[in-house]
């Protein structure tokens, strides 16, 4: 996957790279299975389809209420 920025405390914002077309998606902290630091990777517990199809992430908007009812309703509630 690519490479991982802090958005908060209940999440990562991560830019896939090559993975999923260099979109950034905000990952909800409870998907995060594991960071490795020294091959700037994140690990999931979902699938590559799962996280192409999740809200992208808007650098220009950040994270509004709007953007957090998509993200908490696409991640079942994992992300308020």
């Amino acid at each position: 996957m690519g490479t991982a920025h802090e958005a908060g405390t209940s999440g990562l914002v991560v830019d896939t790279g090559p993975w999923i077309f260099g979109r950034k998606v905000l990952l909800p902290a409870g998907v995060v299975d594991r960071v490795d630091t020294e091959e700037r990777k994140v690990f999931v517990d979902r699938t590559k389809d799962e996280i192409k199809d999740a809200p992208e992430y808007d650098e220009t908007a950040g994270v509004n209420d709007d953007y957090r009812t998509r993200l908490g309703g696409y991640y079942g509630g994992l992300y308020r």
